[in-house]
């Protein structure tokens, strides 16, 4: 898998990192792509409910259905990786055509790494990425967001990531997933 092709698929387990948890199972599947966009299809195993995000071919989400990002809310990643590369990012987060949010952050890639989950074997590349997203009309509200993301080539998508959001310097959420399957159609 190089290039992400419709019916392309990953599986998550989800855990609560504050319990220990396992909050959810859930699959993304490629359900089409253009010259610009990744759509894909996302639900929790065993629930009727779907969900749908477009991402950018890099990975960076431009719309959930509810919340639009412009230009991406700068969760992907920036090719060529190498241990070193930084990548700053900016932009705004759209509810219902009002910009409520302005959002920017800094993305590196700290090392390599061989990551082992149920799904198997990976030779990832490791990116950290800070975020900052503030008010629009008050950019004295804050909410940080720290992320690591192992990204692994050979399945064009993240085998772990984990996550932790604070406002106000408080842990709103910590929350970690990793692959336990991925296949192609």
């Amino acid at each position: 898998m190089e290039n992400a092709l419709p019916g392309d698929h990953w599986t998550y387990e989800v855990k609560d990192e504050i319990t220990g948890d396992l909050k959810l199972t859930t699959t993304n599947i490629v359900t089409d792509v253009s010259a610009t966009e990744l759509n894909v299809r996302t639900g929790a195993v065993g629930s009727a409910g779907n969900g749908n995000l477009v991402y950018d071919h890099a990975w960076n989400v431009k719309d959930t259905g509810t919340w639009k990002f412009s230009p991406n809310d700068g969760s992907g990643i920036k090719l060529p990786l190498k241990a070193g590369s930084t990548w700053s990012f900016r932009g705004s987060d759209i509810l219902a055509g009002r910009t409520l949010w302005k959002r920017s952050g800094t993305s590196k890639v700290v090392g390599e790494e061989s990551v082992t989950t149920k799904a198997g074997t990976f030779n990832t590349f490791k990116i950290e990425t800070s975020i900052t997203v503030s008010g629009a009309n008050d950019p004295t509200k804050k909410v940080q967001v720290a992320t690591t993301l192992w990204y692994a080539p050979a399945i064009d998508h993240w085998v772990k990531r984990t996550s932790k959001t604070q406002t106000n310097g408080h842990v709103r959420e910590s929350s970690s997933l990793e692959l336990v399957e991925y296949g192609r159609q």
